[in-house]
């Protein structure tokens, strides 16, 4: 969702993205939150996908109030975003409209830049159905503030499940941001020494990643399979050496 054809320069955006993949590799999807042309202040998290979304259609949801933004992968809660005083405009608040785009960010999103686009393969394509929107259309021409024009959007919207998270919902969210976050925001000291102010930090948590808001697992997991690789190549100049003698 974005804004930012009406509002070039402040505009607001919240975002699902798939980040580009490598055949056989996991899948991993990263949500943004923007506000007031806050682009210099990232709030990006990445997670792996406990699935692959080519294969058959999930449901990607995001809940947007004045309080709160949760983002959902079919029922499960991934992430949750609540306002407070100090955010100030970088929590979206503008009017926004859905977008649904394929864009080239292999200069950064597939391994760091380390594989680009093939455009052998183009057109690229994607598929979109059923989708729902349940919100506010403002009208410009009435003079009454949002608040009041979308007050009985606002009160259904605060009494649907999806705006609540119950206890059983925060386990799930928890379990799965425990299991598949690999990139935080909130723990990137590199990029804020300082966190953001609607950083709540788990000391337990931001122990499991580094400065640079990666986890370590994932480093440590790269390192083994590059350990792995060097086996491997020993291994064939072994085999081809013998192979010569004999």
């Amino acid at each position: 969702m974005s804004n930012g054809d009406i509002f070039e320069k402040n505009h607001d955006e919240l975002d699902f993205e798939f980040l580009g993949n490598v055949k056989g590799k996991e899948w991993r999807i990263q949500t943004n939150v923007y506000g007031n042309g806050s682009t210099n202040r990232g709030r990006e998290e990445r997670y792996q996908l406990p699935f692959d979304p080519t294969a058959e259609a999930h449901r990607y949801s995001i809940l947007w109030t004045n309080a709160t933004i949760i983002f959902y992968i079919d029922d499960t809660p991934i992430r949750e975003v609540v306002k407070n005083d100090a955010m100030g405009g970088d929590y979206p608040s503008k009017p926004m409209s859905l977008y649904a785009t394929i864009w080239d960010g292999s200069a950064w999103a597939t391994a760091g830049g380390k594989y680009k686009v093939d455009y052998k393969y183009a057109p690229f394509a994607t598929e979109f159905s059923d989708l729902v929107l349940h919100g506010c259309r403002l009208n410009p021409i009435q003079q009454l503030p949002a608040s009041e024009q979308c007050r009985d959007v606002d009160e259904s919207t605060a009494a649907a499940d999806y705006s609540y998270l119950s206890p059983e919902k925060r386990e799930a969210l928890l379990r799965f941001r425990h299991k598949y976050m690999t990139y935080a925001f909130c723990y990137d000291e590199l990029r804020y020494p300082i966190p953001l102010p609607e950083c709540e930090v788990d000391h337990s948590e931001k122990a499991r990643y580094s400065k640079s808001g990666n986890i370590k697992l994932q480093q440590k997991q790269i390192a083994r399979r590059n350990r792995a690789a060097r086996r491997r190549r020993v291994r064939s100049r072994v085999e081809a050496d013998r192979q010569f003698v004999s």
